[in-house]
C-alpha cells in the first residue's frame, strides 16, 4: 500500500459532492502524490465530466446507463479516454480494484455502505466521510476491516479531531490510554436559537443555510436536527470503541475546535482549525505526513472568544433518538438511519414539516421490534429495507394531517 511520498492511487466515491470536490482540491495542490483511477457520482455529470477532461482518470462511474452513454460520448468528443461504468456493481469494482491504494468514501446516505464495504474487505486504505458505513453496519464493517487489516481514517471534523488528539497508538482502551471520555462539538446549525414555535414554519431553503459549512442539502438538514450529531456520535462508538455514556455532545457554534478528548490526569486536549473540510481530508490523505490543505492559517486574535453549550434534546430530539439507538444496540442504528433519510427527503419535498422528522422516527423505532446484532451485509439492508417501508407510512400519515 503507497504511502509517504510514494505515489497513491485513489478512488473517489461520491466524487461531484462537497467531500468528493474539496479532495480534488487537495489532489491538485500535490499532483506528485496522487493519481486519480476512478471518480466516481450518481448524476452530476456535468460536474464530473469536467473532473475527469481535468485529471483523466481511467475509469469513472454513474448511477445510471443512458448518464453513462451521454458522458462517455461527451467525453469522446473531447478526447478523455476515461472508460465510463454505471449501477452499484460498477461502484463495487471500483472500490476494490487492485491498482488502487486509497479509496474516499464520500457517496451520503445508505448507498455509500456497499462500496465501502467491499473497500474495506479489499484491505484498502479508506477515508471514511460516509457515516451509514458504521451507523447502519458498525459490526460488519468493522470486522471486515480487522480482518484485512485495511487502514481505516476518519473524514468527519469532528472524528479526525479526536483521532489527532488519543494517545499515539491508542488501541481502542480507553482506560489504558488515560482516557475519561470524548466530547464531539456541534455548531447547533441554523435553528440553535430559533424560538420552538417558529420551528414548525421553517422552509428546506432555511434548514439547509448552515452557519459555518457548505455542505448537501441531506447533511445541511441533519445538521439543523443535529441528527448529525447523533449519526457521529454512533460513529465514534465503533470507530474508537466508546460506549455512549462517555461520549457527550457539545455546542460550541464557532466551530473553531472540532472535537476533544478528555484525560485521566486532567488534560483536555483538542484539535482546532478554520471550518474548512480540506483540513481533514488532507490530514487523512496524506498521514502520517501533513501537506498543505489550501486552507486560511487560524487566527486566534481575530477568533478572540469561545463559546460552549449543552444541547437542549427538547429543540433537538434527534440527538436523544440517536443516543437510544446506540443503548439498544441490534439493528436499532440501522431502523433509525433509515428513518431519518425517508424523512428528511419527505422535509426536502415538502411532504412534512421540519418537526415532524423526529417523529417519524420515533414512530418507525416504537413500532419495530429490537433486533440482534446484524451478522451479514445482507441483514443491515433487511432491516434497512423494513424501516424505510414504516417511515414511509409515518410520512403518509403525517402529510394526510
Amino acid at each position: 500500500m503507497s504511502t509517504g511520498s510514494t505515489v497513491q492511487n485513489l478512488t473517489i466515491l461520491g466524487s461531484t459532492g462537497s467531500i468528493g470536490v474539496n479532495t480534488l482540491d487537495v489532489v491538485r495542490r500535490h499532483p506528485q502524490r496522487y493519481r486519480l483511477v476512478a471518480l466516481c457520482a450518481h448524476r452530476q455529470i456535468d460536474r464530473l465530466f469536467e473532473q475527469c477532461v481535468e485529471f483523466q482518470p481511467p475509469h469513472a462511474v454513474v448511477g445510471e446507463a443512458a448518464l453513462a452513454a451521454e458522458l462517455a460520448a461527451r467525453l469522446l468528443a473531447v478526447g478523455c479516454r476515461t472508460a465510463v461504468g454505471y449501477g452499484p456493481d460498477a461502484l463495487l469494482r471500483m472500490a476494490a480494484l487492485p491498482e488502487v491504494d486509497t479509496v474516499m468514501a464520500a457517496i451520503v446516505g445508505a448507498a455509500g455502505l456497499p462500496p465501502t464495504l467491499a473497500a474495506a474487505v479489499a484491505g484498502k486504505k479508506i477515508l471514511l466521510a460516509n457515516k451509514e458505513a458504521l451507523v447502519m453496519a458498525g459490526a460488519v464493517f468493522m470486522r471486515a476491516i480487522r480482518q484485512s487489516a485495511s487502514i481505516l481514517l476518519p473524514i468527519d471534523s469532528e472524528h479526525n479531531a479526536i483521532f489527532q488528539s488519543l494517545p499515539s497508538g491508542y488501541s481502542g482502551d480507553l482506560d489504558d490510554g488515560g482516557v475519561l471520555g470524548l466530547y464531539l462539538t456541534a455548531s447547533g446549525g441554523p435553528f440553535r436559537l430559533t424560538t420552538l414555535a417558529d420551528l414548525a414554519s421553517v422552509s428546506p431553503e432555511q434548514a439547509c443555510a448552515h452557519p459555518n459549512w457548505v455542505m448537501g442539502r441531506k447533511i445541511s438538514v441533519d445538521s439543523a436536527t443535529m441528527m448529525n450529531k447523533g449519526l457521529e456520535v454512533i460513529e465514534a462508538h465503533w470507530l474508537f470503541n466508546v460506549p455512549a455514556e462517555r461520549i457527550e455532545v457539545v455546542i460550541h457554534p464557532e466551530s473553531i475546535i472540532h472535537s476533544l478528548v478528555q484525560y485521566a490526569d486532567g488534560s483536555v486536549i483538542a484539535e482546532l482549525g478554520n471550518p474548512d473540510m480540506r483540513t481533514p481530508i488532507a490530514h487523512a490523505l496524506a498521514y502520517p505526513q501533513r501537506i498543505a490543505a489550501g486552507v486560511e492559517p487560524l487566527d486566534l486574535f481575530k477568533v478572540a472568544s469561545l463559546h460552549f453549550e449543552r444541547p437542549d434534546l427538547q429543540r433537538f430530539p434527534c440527538l436523544a433518538l440517536a443516543y437510544r439507538a446506540l443503548k439498544e444496540g441490534g439493528c436499532a442504528p440501522t431502523t433509525l438511519n433509515a428513518a431519518n433519510e425517508v424523512a428528511v427527503e419527505a422535509f426536502l419535498d415538502e411532504r412534512i414539516g421540519f418537526p415532524a422528522i423526529p417523529r417519524v422516527i420515533a414512530g418507525v423505532m416504537d413500532e419495530l421490534p429490537a433486533m440482534p446484532v446484524p451478522g451479514s451485509l445482507a441483514d443491515v439492508l433487511a432491516a434497512d429495507h423494513r424501516a424505510r417501508v414504516a417511515a414511509e407510512q409515518f410520512v403518509g400519515a403525517l402529510g394526510r394531517q
